[in-house]
């Protein structure tokens, strides 16, 4: 929400633009668990591990945003009324925070629900016989599913705006990743497409979660369907190893066609940011880099 979150090896880094125009950072130091345990390294199981820390540092990020913008909506409430705020009370709110986890709880419950079990009912009404040939249909209904999602989301206006930050995130690290100075002059110059963009990586989860069910067969009672729920670790795991192959072989005729799908869904979640979007992105690599940040940047220490 109006920010960027990056990631170093060892900091999380997340700036958020400021209803004032203000940009915030806040900065936490970070090491992987795939990092503190030799054991979590393993090829696949670093992949499940990082898999699930994205998604709790992710939701972090977001409640970190969320709460910033309720600050600012509550500041702008109090001087309508001519009240005192008290900052960490707007910030900090006990009651924002249950009902953020309360919203987080369901949006992953409502996700569960379309994108792994109705495909599965959906899936029975076709009767394959074959245990192959329901996984290929009920990945495929989930592939449309996603696709279908994405689109519709893309149309709301926040949404839009959140791709257009994830565009920011995108040109940044290209800038970056050619030793440029990362400015907005020069990450203005590369594309919103990334080959290791989360969106690629979904893309691969939902392929290689189609090749993983097939072993699983057809399953027929509601525990063999929520069974599945536990080999999402080892799913995102092989498609980590993948993307990091498509990386080290970017160059490969083959790699280039593998990730052709990815950067293609890319068009749809990421748009084109305005300079105030790249500042923003930029500010955030800088906080995760280690770098000095530009001047007039507010730095959130608690």
């Amino acid at each position: 929400m109006e920010g960027v979150m990056m990631r170093s090896p060892d900091v999380i880094s997340i700036a958020v633009r400021k209803a004032d125009g203000n940009i915030i950072i806040q900065k936490k130091p970070y090491v992987s668990y795939s990092k503190r345990y030799k054991f979590l390294s393993l090829p696949v199981i670093r992949g499940g591990v990082i898999l699930i820390e994205s998604l709790v540092l992710g939701i972090k990020a977001l409640g970190y945003s969320g709460d910033i913008a309720m600050e600012e909506e509550k500041k702008r409430t109090a001087r309508e009324k001519n009240e005192p705020v008290d900052e960490n009370k707007a910030r900090n709110s006990f009651f924002s925070k249950i009902w953020m986890a309360l919203m987080v709880l369901f949006s992953l419950a409502v996700g569960l629900a379309i994108f792994f079990y109705i495909p599965l009912l959906l899936t029975q009404l076709f009767d394959p016989k074959s245990g192959i040939m329901f996984n290929i249909i009920d990945g495929a209904i989930r592939l449309i599913f996603f696709l279908f999602y994405l689109f519709l989301i893309s149309r709301w206006k926040e949404i839009k705006r959140i791709f257009e930050y994830h565009g920011a995130e995108h040109k940044s690290i290209f800038a970056f990743e050619n030793g440029n100075e990362v400015s907005i002059r020069t990450a203005s110059q590369y594309t919103t497409y990334h080959p290791r963009c989360g969106t690629s990586f979904l893309m691969i989860v939902l392929i290689v979660s189609i090749l993983v069910f097939i072993f699983l067969g057809k399953p027929e009672t509601v525990g063999e369907r929520l069974l599945r729920l536990a080999f999402v670790p080892l799913i995102g795991g092989i498609s980590y190893e993948l993307i990091k192959l498509s990386d080290r072989f970017s160059n490969n005729p083959l790699m280039k066609i593998f990730i052709l799908p990815g950067l293609w869904l890319q068009k749809i979640t990421t748009q084109e940011p305005d300079e105030r979007q790249l500042e923003v992105a930029i500010v955030a690599l800088k906080g995760a880099l280690g770098q000095q940040l530009p001047e007039g940047v507010i730095l959130d220490e608690s």
